[in-house]
């Protein structure tokens, strides 16, 4: 099993730097004891000019037989005869691999301490695996590698046997990649499609898989074309890992694509100590009268099939299910970890399969239009505009009222004029850390007017809570119902912003996202999430 990574030089900045990366000196040719065999790193050649270093892995057949209990594990086709006769110890797998990961652990991570500039920098590369098993043969091999930044992608097909070439190619390429990378990048490329290629692993996959693959990958799987083929073949077709990996993966494009790490985006859940009970006896009774008024406002329109956009800990779908009247309930939320917690809450692997019908849990973000929320009654968006910046309003609008265009959308938010009444609340502070703005009664109505003249809607507002003769009611809402007019102008004119916005996909960040409002709720109520 052979592997080779070569690249060229100057005077100034010569090929031999290759050895700083890879931590291992040109002029030795040194052995790594593996699991199942013996791994050898050596230099062809090291010239300032040109630098080649090889990895040689010496597989152990005995060993890999004892280790896979003579069960046919690694993937041979002819499972029968696997543990006398496979391609193991010749064909990149797997176990290179792991080789390359015990080997070459620093320059994995890009970790240099002699050179730091050449680590962090690409640098001419080619890399040839001489046997690579390919289910997929020539084509797959393009499709992995070529999204990835090299020039050169050269997957030539080894026939059977060149006596009889009438039987016709065998499933191994010999691959070549050209092109200009940082090392680091090039390793964990490798580290991932070799296995991918190869659609076998020589052992058990288990969930710490889910991690190391998503570590390799970071920087590239997210945004490959082939990601789910990728994490598939890599987690082994394990569809329990896979969910889990790809539900990972969607944050990170999230993340991404408004430049946030993975960590500000799924914070649906706060972990922070619960200090609702600091703020008196109101904020729990609120969520409360929240929830009842959302569903009043819901049965007062006739809504069988409901979406909570900003689901968060699925306290409003738990409320929904217990009303036969509503036949289907949508929970859509951005937070992998609140969509696990409200599935909990809802016991949805012990409902019953009709009532388990009525549910559906979907991870997505508000702020791009989605065809998987067009249809329904009626949209909630519960302590979720708050969440967002001003400028990215009109993303969610068309989203909700120009795309997904239900008959009724309810919208609640926190009235910044009540904050008066809260005792521990500092003068001139919004109720939660994370709130990007809070309106008065009139900026709220201004908002909601505009929203309804240009998406054809009319709209009604209610109080929830103790309606404050001075200031107001602590939450107020707003329950826009659809007319047949059309929309005009404005809204044709608002389309194509939400769509160049979510040109690459429905499934995108929803908007920054903290935990639950401290003088709110003592729950992270449904839709204080937006993300």
């Amino acid at each position: 099993m052979f592997l080779t990574i070569s690249t060229t030089g100057t005077p100034e900045r010569p090929a031999t730097d290759l050895g700083f990366l890879l931590h291992k000196h040109p002029d030795k040719a040194q052995a790594f004891s593996t699991s199942h065999g013996t791994a050898h790193v050596l230099y062809p050649e090291a010239t300032a000019e040109r630098c080649t270093a090889a990895l040689l892995l010496e597989v152990d057949p005995v060993a890999l037989v004892r280790r896979g209990k003579g069960k046919a594990r690694g993937g041979a086709p002819d499972t029968a005869l696997a543990q006398y006769v496979n391609d193991r110890p010749y064909a990149a797998s797997s176990l290179l691999s792991v080789a390359m990961a015990t080997v070459f652990k620093s320059a994995l991570r890009g970790v240099c301490l002699a050179r730091p500039e050449r680590a962090a920098n690409p640098m001419p590369l080619r890399i040839e695996v001489p046997a690579l098993p390919a289910r997929g043969g020539s084509e797959l091999v393009r499709k992995l590698f070529g999204p990835l930044g090299w020039e050169t992608v050269d997957a030539e097909p080894i026939v059977l046997d060149e006596q009889f070439p009438e039987w016709g190619d065998s499933r191994y390429v010999r691959l070549a990649l050209e092109g200009e990378l940082r090392l680091a990048d090039a390793l964990r490329q490798l580290y991932v499609l070799l296995p991918v290629l190869d659609d076998a692993k020589h052992y058990w996959v288990a969930p710490d898989e889910v991690d190391k693959l998503l570590r390799a990958g970071e920087g590239w799987l997210a945004e490959h074309p082939e990601h789910k083929l990728i994490t598939s073949r890599y987690l082994s077709r394990r569809w329990g890992l896979t969910r889990q990996a790809m539900e990972r993966l969607e944050l990170v494009r999230l993340a991404e694509a408004d430049d946030l790490d993975v960590e500000d985006v799924d914070n649906a859940v706060d972990d922070a100590p619960d200090e609702a009970g600091d703020a008196g006896a109101a904020p729990a009774p609120l969520a409360e009268l929240r929830r009842e008024a959302i569903v009043a406002a819901l049965r007062g329109a006739g809504a069988a099939t409901v979406l909570d956009l900003g689901c968060g800990q699925g306290q409003l779908l738990q409320a929904l299910l217990k009303d036969a009247r509503f036949t289907a309930v949508t929970g859509v939320d951005v937070s992998v970890r609140a969509l696990a917690i409200a599935a909990r809450r809802l016991r949805l692997d012990r409902l019953g399969e009709r009532q388990a019908g009525r549910v559906t849990l979907l991870q997505g973000s508000l702020t791009y239009t989605d065809k998987r929320l067009v249809g329904r009654d009626a949209a909630v968006l519960s302590e979720v505009i708050e969440h967002l910046d001003l400028p990215r309003l009109p993303a969610l609008e068309y989203a909700v009222f120009g795309s997904a265009r239900p008959r009724t959308v309810i919208v609640t938010t926190p009235n910044v004029e009540y904050n008066v009444r809260w005792e521990s609340l500092p003068a001139g502070h919004v109720r939660h850390g994370d709130h990007r703005f809070e309106w008065t009664r009139e900026e709220f109505r201004a908002w909601a007017h505009g929203v309804a003249q240009r998406h054809g809607y009319r709209v009604a507002y209610l109080p929830v809570g103790d309606d404050d003769p001075d200031v107001g009611p602590p939450t107020q809402m707003a329950v826009f119902t659809r007319t047949n007019e059309t929309t005009g102008t404005h809204e044709r004119q608002a389309a194509p912003v939400a769509r160049d916005t979510a040109h690459d996909g429905a499934e995108r960040r929803e908007t920054e996202r903290r935990g639950p409002d401290p003088h709110d709720t003592t729950e992270h109520e449904s839709g204080a999430n937006a993300a």
